[in-house]
């Protein structure tokens, strides 16, 4: 499957990329190769292989939850560039 250029360029703007003329030509080869690789890979017959969605045996790699003490409030605001009535004081960021 070969791409166009406007394409490309669609392809860019939804991604916010300035591209040169021909980084637009570069990218358009390599997008249709690996598109080209996709329509091959779909003519493999799968239909005997059943579903999965790891071949790897799952575990849990989770912690269990311990209730355990946490910080203070002084010593969570110790190290605040800015703190007022035992809270963090930030900027603003909206208006």
């Amino acid at each position: 499957m070969s791409l166009t250029l406007e394409e490309v360029r669609h392809i860019a703007e939804l991604a916010k990329l300035g591209l040169t003329p021909e980084e637009e030509e570069r990218f358009r080869d390599q997008l249709s190769a690996i598109l080209d690789y996709f329509a091959r890979l779909q003519e493999v017959d799968t239909s005997a292989i059943p579903a999965t969605a790891t071949v790897l045996p799952t575990r849990n790699v989770m912690r269990d939850d311990e209730v355990q003490p946490s910080l203070s409030r002084e010593d969570a605001l110790a190290n605040a560039p800015d703190a007022a009535d035992g809270q963090f004081r930030v900027q603003a960021v909206l208006e």
